[in-house]
């Protein structure tokens, strides 16, 4: 006798948790060729709200931890991609309609790339910070510092690399994000979810709405306790209408025209503000 299938149902990731969206609200989720694989959550405004108030809550404490620290807990992740490779590899390839190679190798890139981020968390400071020659009996040094909470929208193609690339950068610098993924191909925004919940990364660091980011991408640009807003994937949306909406609240912003490579140190410090303490010399 042949078995139904039990098809599943994903939600959202907020605070370290995985509810449901306050709306009810649930989208479909196909293969490249149209075939059903999943259902997932449709993320609402409140949602929203909920997940710049996790990711707001953890921010001190993510910020407040050694770059040593967040490197391990970055690290960590990487550990946990490489134990479910032949999860992510199946998903890529369905959602994305590309076969199991490139599938291979996007998610071997982006273990790479966690790895690659979680090196420089204890290291860009040095780079990125220096002593300033000043005249006078003082002196001064200017040190890079996190932004606070940063809202990205995930890239649309290389669903799991893209992901990996926005959201490794904003972290080992002490940022905490709220991520929308991708609408066509979440399954591995989700998975990621499902890898951070057994990972060491703390509950609100990472929060990952899945839905429709026309429709929430605005809230988040305007909500005025978000600090930062990475448009990497929002080439399709009217991101000149949320760069307006976030310069409004004060925000930084790399739009998806940035042309900032996604492994880099540019990327890292887009969202780090630069901190100068003077001091005074000793007259002895």
């Amino acid at each position: 006798m042949s078995r139904l299938a039990v098809p599943k149902t994903y939600k959202l990731y907020i605070g370290g948790k995985f509810p449901r969206s306050e709306s009810g609200r649930v989208y479909e989720v196909s293969t490249a060729r149209g075939a059903f694989l999943a259902n997932a959550a449709k993320a609402s405004r409140k949602d929203a709200r909920d997940a710049v108030v996790a990711a707001r809550a953890a921010q001190p404490g993510w910020a407040g931890a050694t770059g040593y620290n967040r490197g391990q807990v970055l690290y960590r992740v990487a550990e946990v991609l490489e134990g479910r490779r032949a999860q992510f590899v199946d998903e890529i390839a369905a959602t994305e309609g590309v076969s199991a190679a490139v599938a291979e190798t996007q998610v071997d890139a982006a273990i790479d790339t966690w790895v690659w981020f979680a090196g420089w968390a204890d290291k860009y400071v040095q780079v990125a910070g220096n002593g300033n020659s000043v005249s006078g009996p003082y002196f001064n040094l200017s040190t890079p510092e996190p932004t606070g909470v940063v809202a990205i929208v995930a890239p649309a193609s290389s669903s799991l690399l893209g992901l990996a690339s926005v959201i490794a950068s904003a972290l080992c610098t002490g940022n905490t994000v709220v991520v929308l993924a991708s609408e066509a191909a979440p399954l591995a925004a989700i998975s990621l979810a499902e890898v951070l919940a057994t990972s060491d990364v703390p509950g609100g660091v990472i929060n990952i709405l899945t839905g429709s980011a026309a429709e929430v991408a605005p809230w988040l640009a305007s909500h005025a306790d978000v600090n930062g807003l990475d448009l990497a994937g929002a080439e399709h949306l009217d991101w000149i209408d949320l760069q307006i909406a976030a310069a409004e609240t004060l925000k930084r912003v790399l739009p998806p025209v940035s042309g900032v490579p996604a492994r880099s140190i540019e990327r890292m410090l887009a969202f780090t503000e630069t901190k100068t303490v003077w001091h005074t010399k000793s007259m002895v």
